[in-house]
């Protein structure tokens, strides 16, 4: 795991988080849970390679096309890492109330150690990470134009979170840049 805490610098950062908030097609979904269906507390889109499917939670994610902003950033975030992603998942927290349970990115699309970089765009949050077998627990602050690199077997090793907190803080758009294993077509 490794933190960049201005991987983009603030006034670049605030201009992509606008251009995404009105270009991507954000949505409401619902999952199932203990048989209850529950509304996800935020705003979800998949963008990605034509074939880059994704399945969480019960729900089959098919890629909609790159669009330029996305483009770019993937374009850097590669460069910056030296990985290769075929899709990202955008999450969009609009205030302090949304969040995102415990859980690993560890989903049988994703492969046996998932290379996973994660952008923030937006207010500052809480992310926490808890070790599986010690329990230690880790409280990471990410800020507006951070960049989370996380890799090798990270997701078998820690879970993570972002709980809810009492302030509103306004809105964090949070992109999570990965690569599908399967049949798919390259990006622009």
């Amino acid at each position: 795991m490794f933190l960049i805490n201005n991987f983009l610098d603030p006034q670049e950062a605030s201009s992509i988080q606008q251009r995404l908030l009105s270009e991507l097609e954000w949505r409401e979904e619902t999952i199932v849970m203990f048989g209850k269906s529950l509304i996800v507390p935020r705003l979800v889109c998949w963008y990605g390679d034509r074939g880059a499917s994704y399945k969480y939670s019960g729900t089959v994610h098919d890629p909609l096309p790159w669009t330029p902003t996305l483009t770019n950033l993937i374009a850097r975030i590669e460069i910056y890492s030296r990985q290769r992603f075929n899709s990202v998942l955008g999450n969009l927290y609009r205030n302090g109330q949304d969040s995102m349970g415990w859980h690993a990115d560890k989903e049988n699309e994703l492969g046996l150690n998932p290379f996973i970089a994660s952008l923030s765009l937006g207010a500052k949050r809480l992310f926490k990470l808890r070790h599986n077998k010690s329990k230690q627990i880790i409280d990471l602050h990410l800020c507006h134009g951070s960049l989370l690199l996380m890799g090798g077997n990270f997701q078998h090793s820690w879970r993570h979170c972002l709980p809810k907190i009492h302030e509103t803080n306004g809105p964090r758009v949070n992109l999570t840049f990965r690569l599908i294993k399967g049949n798919y077509s390259a990006h622009p």
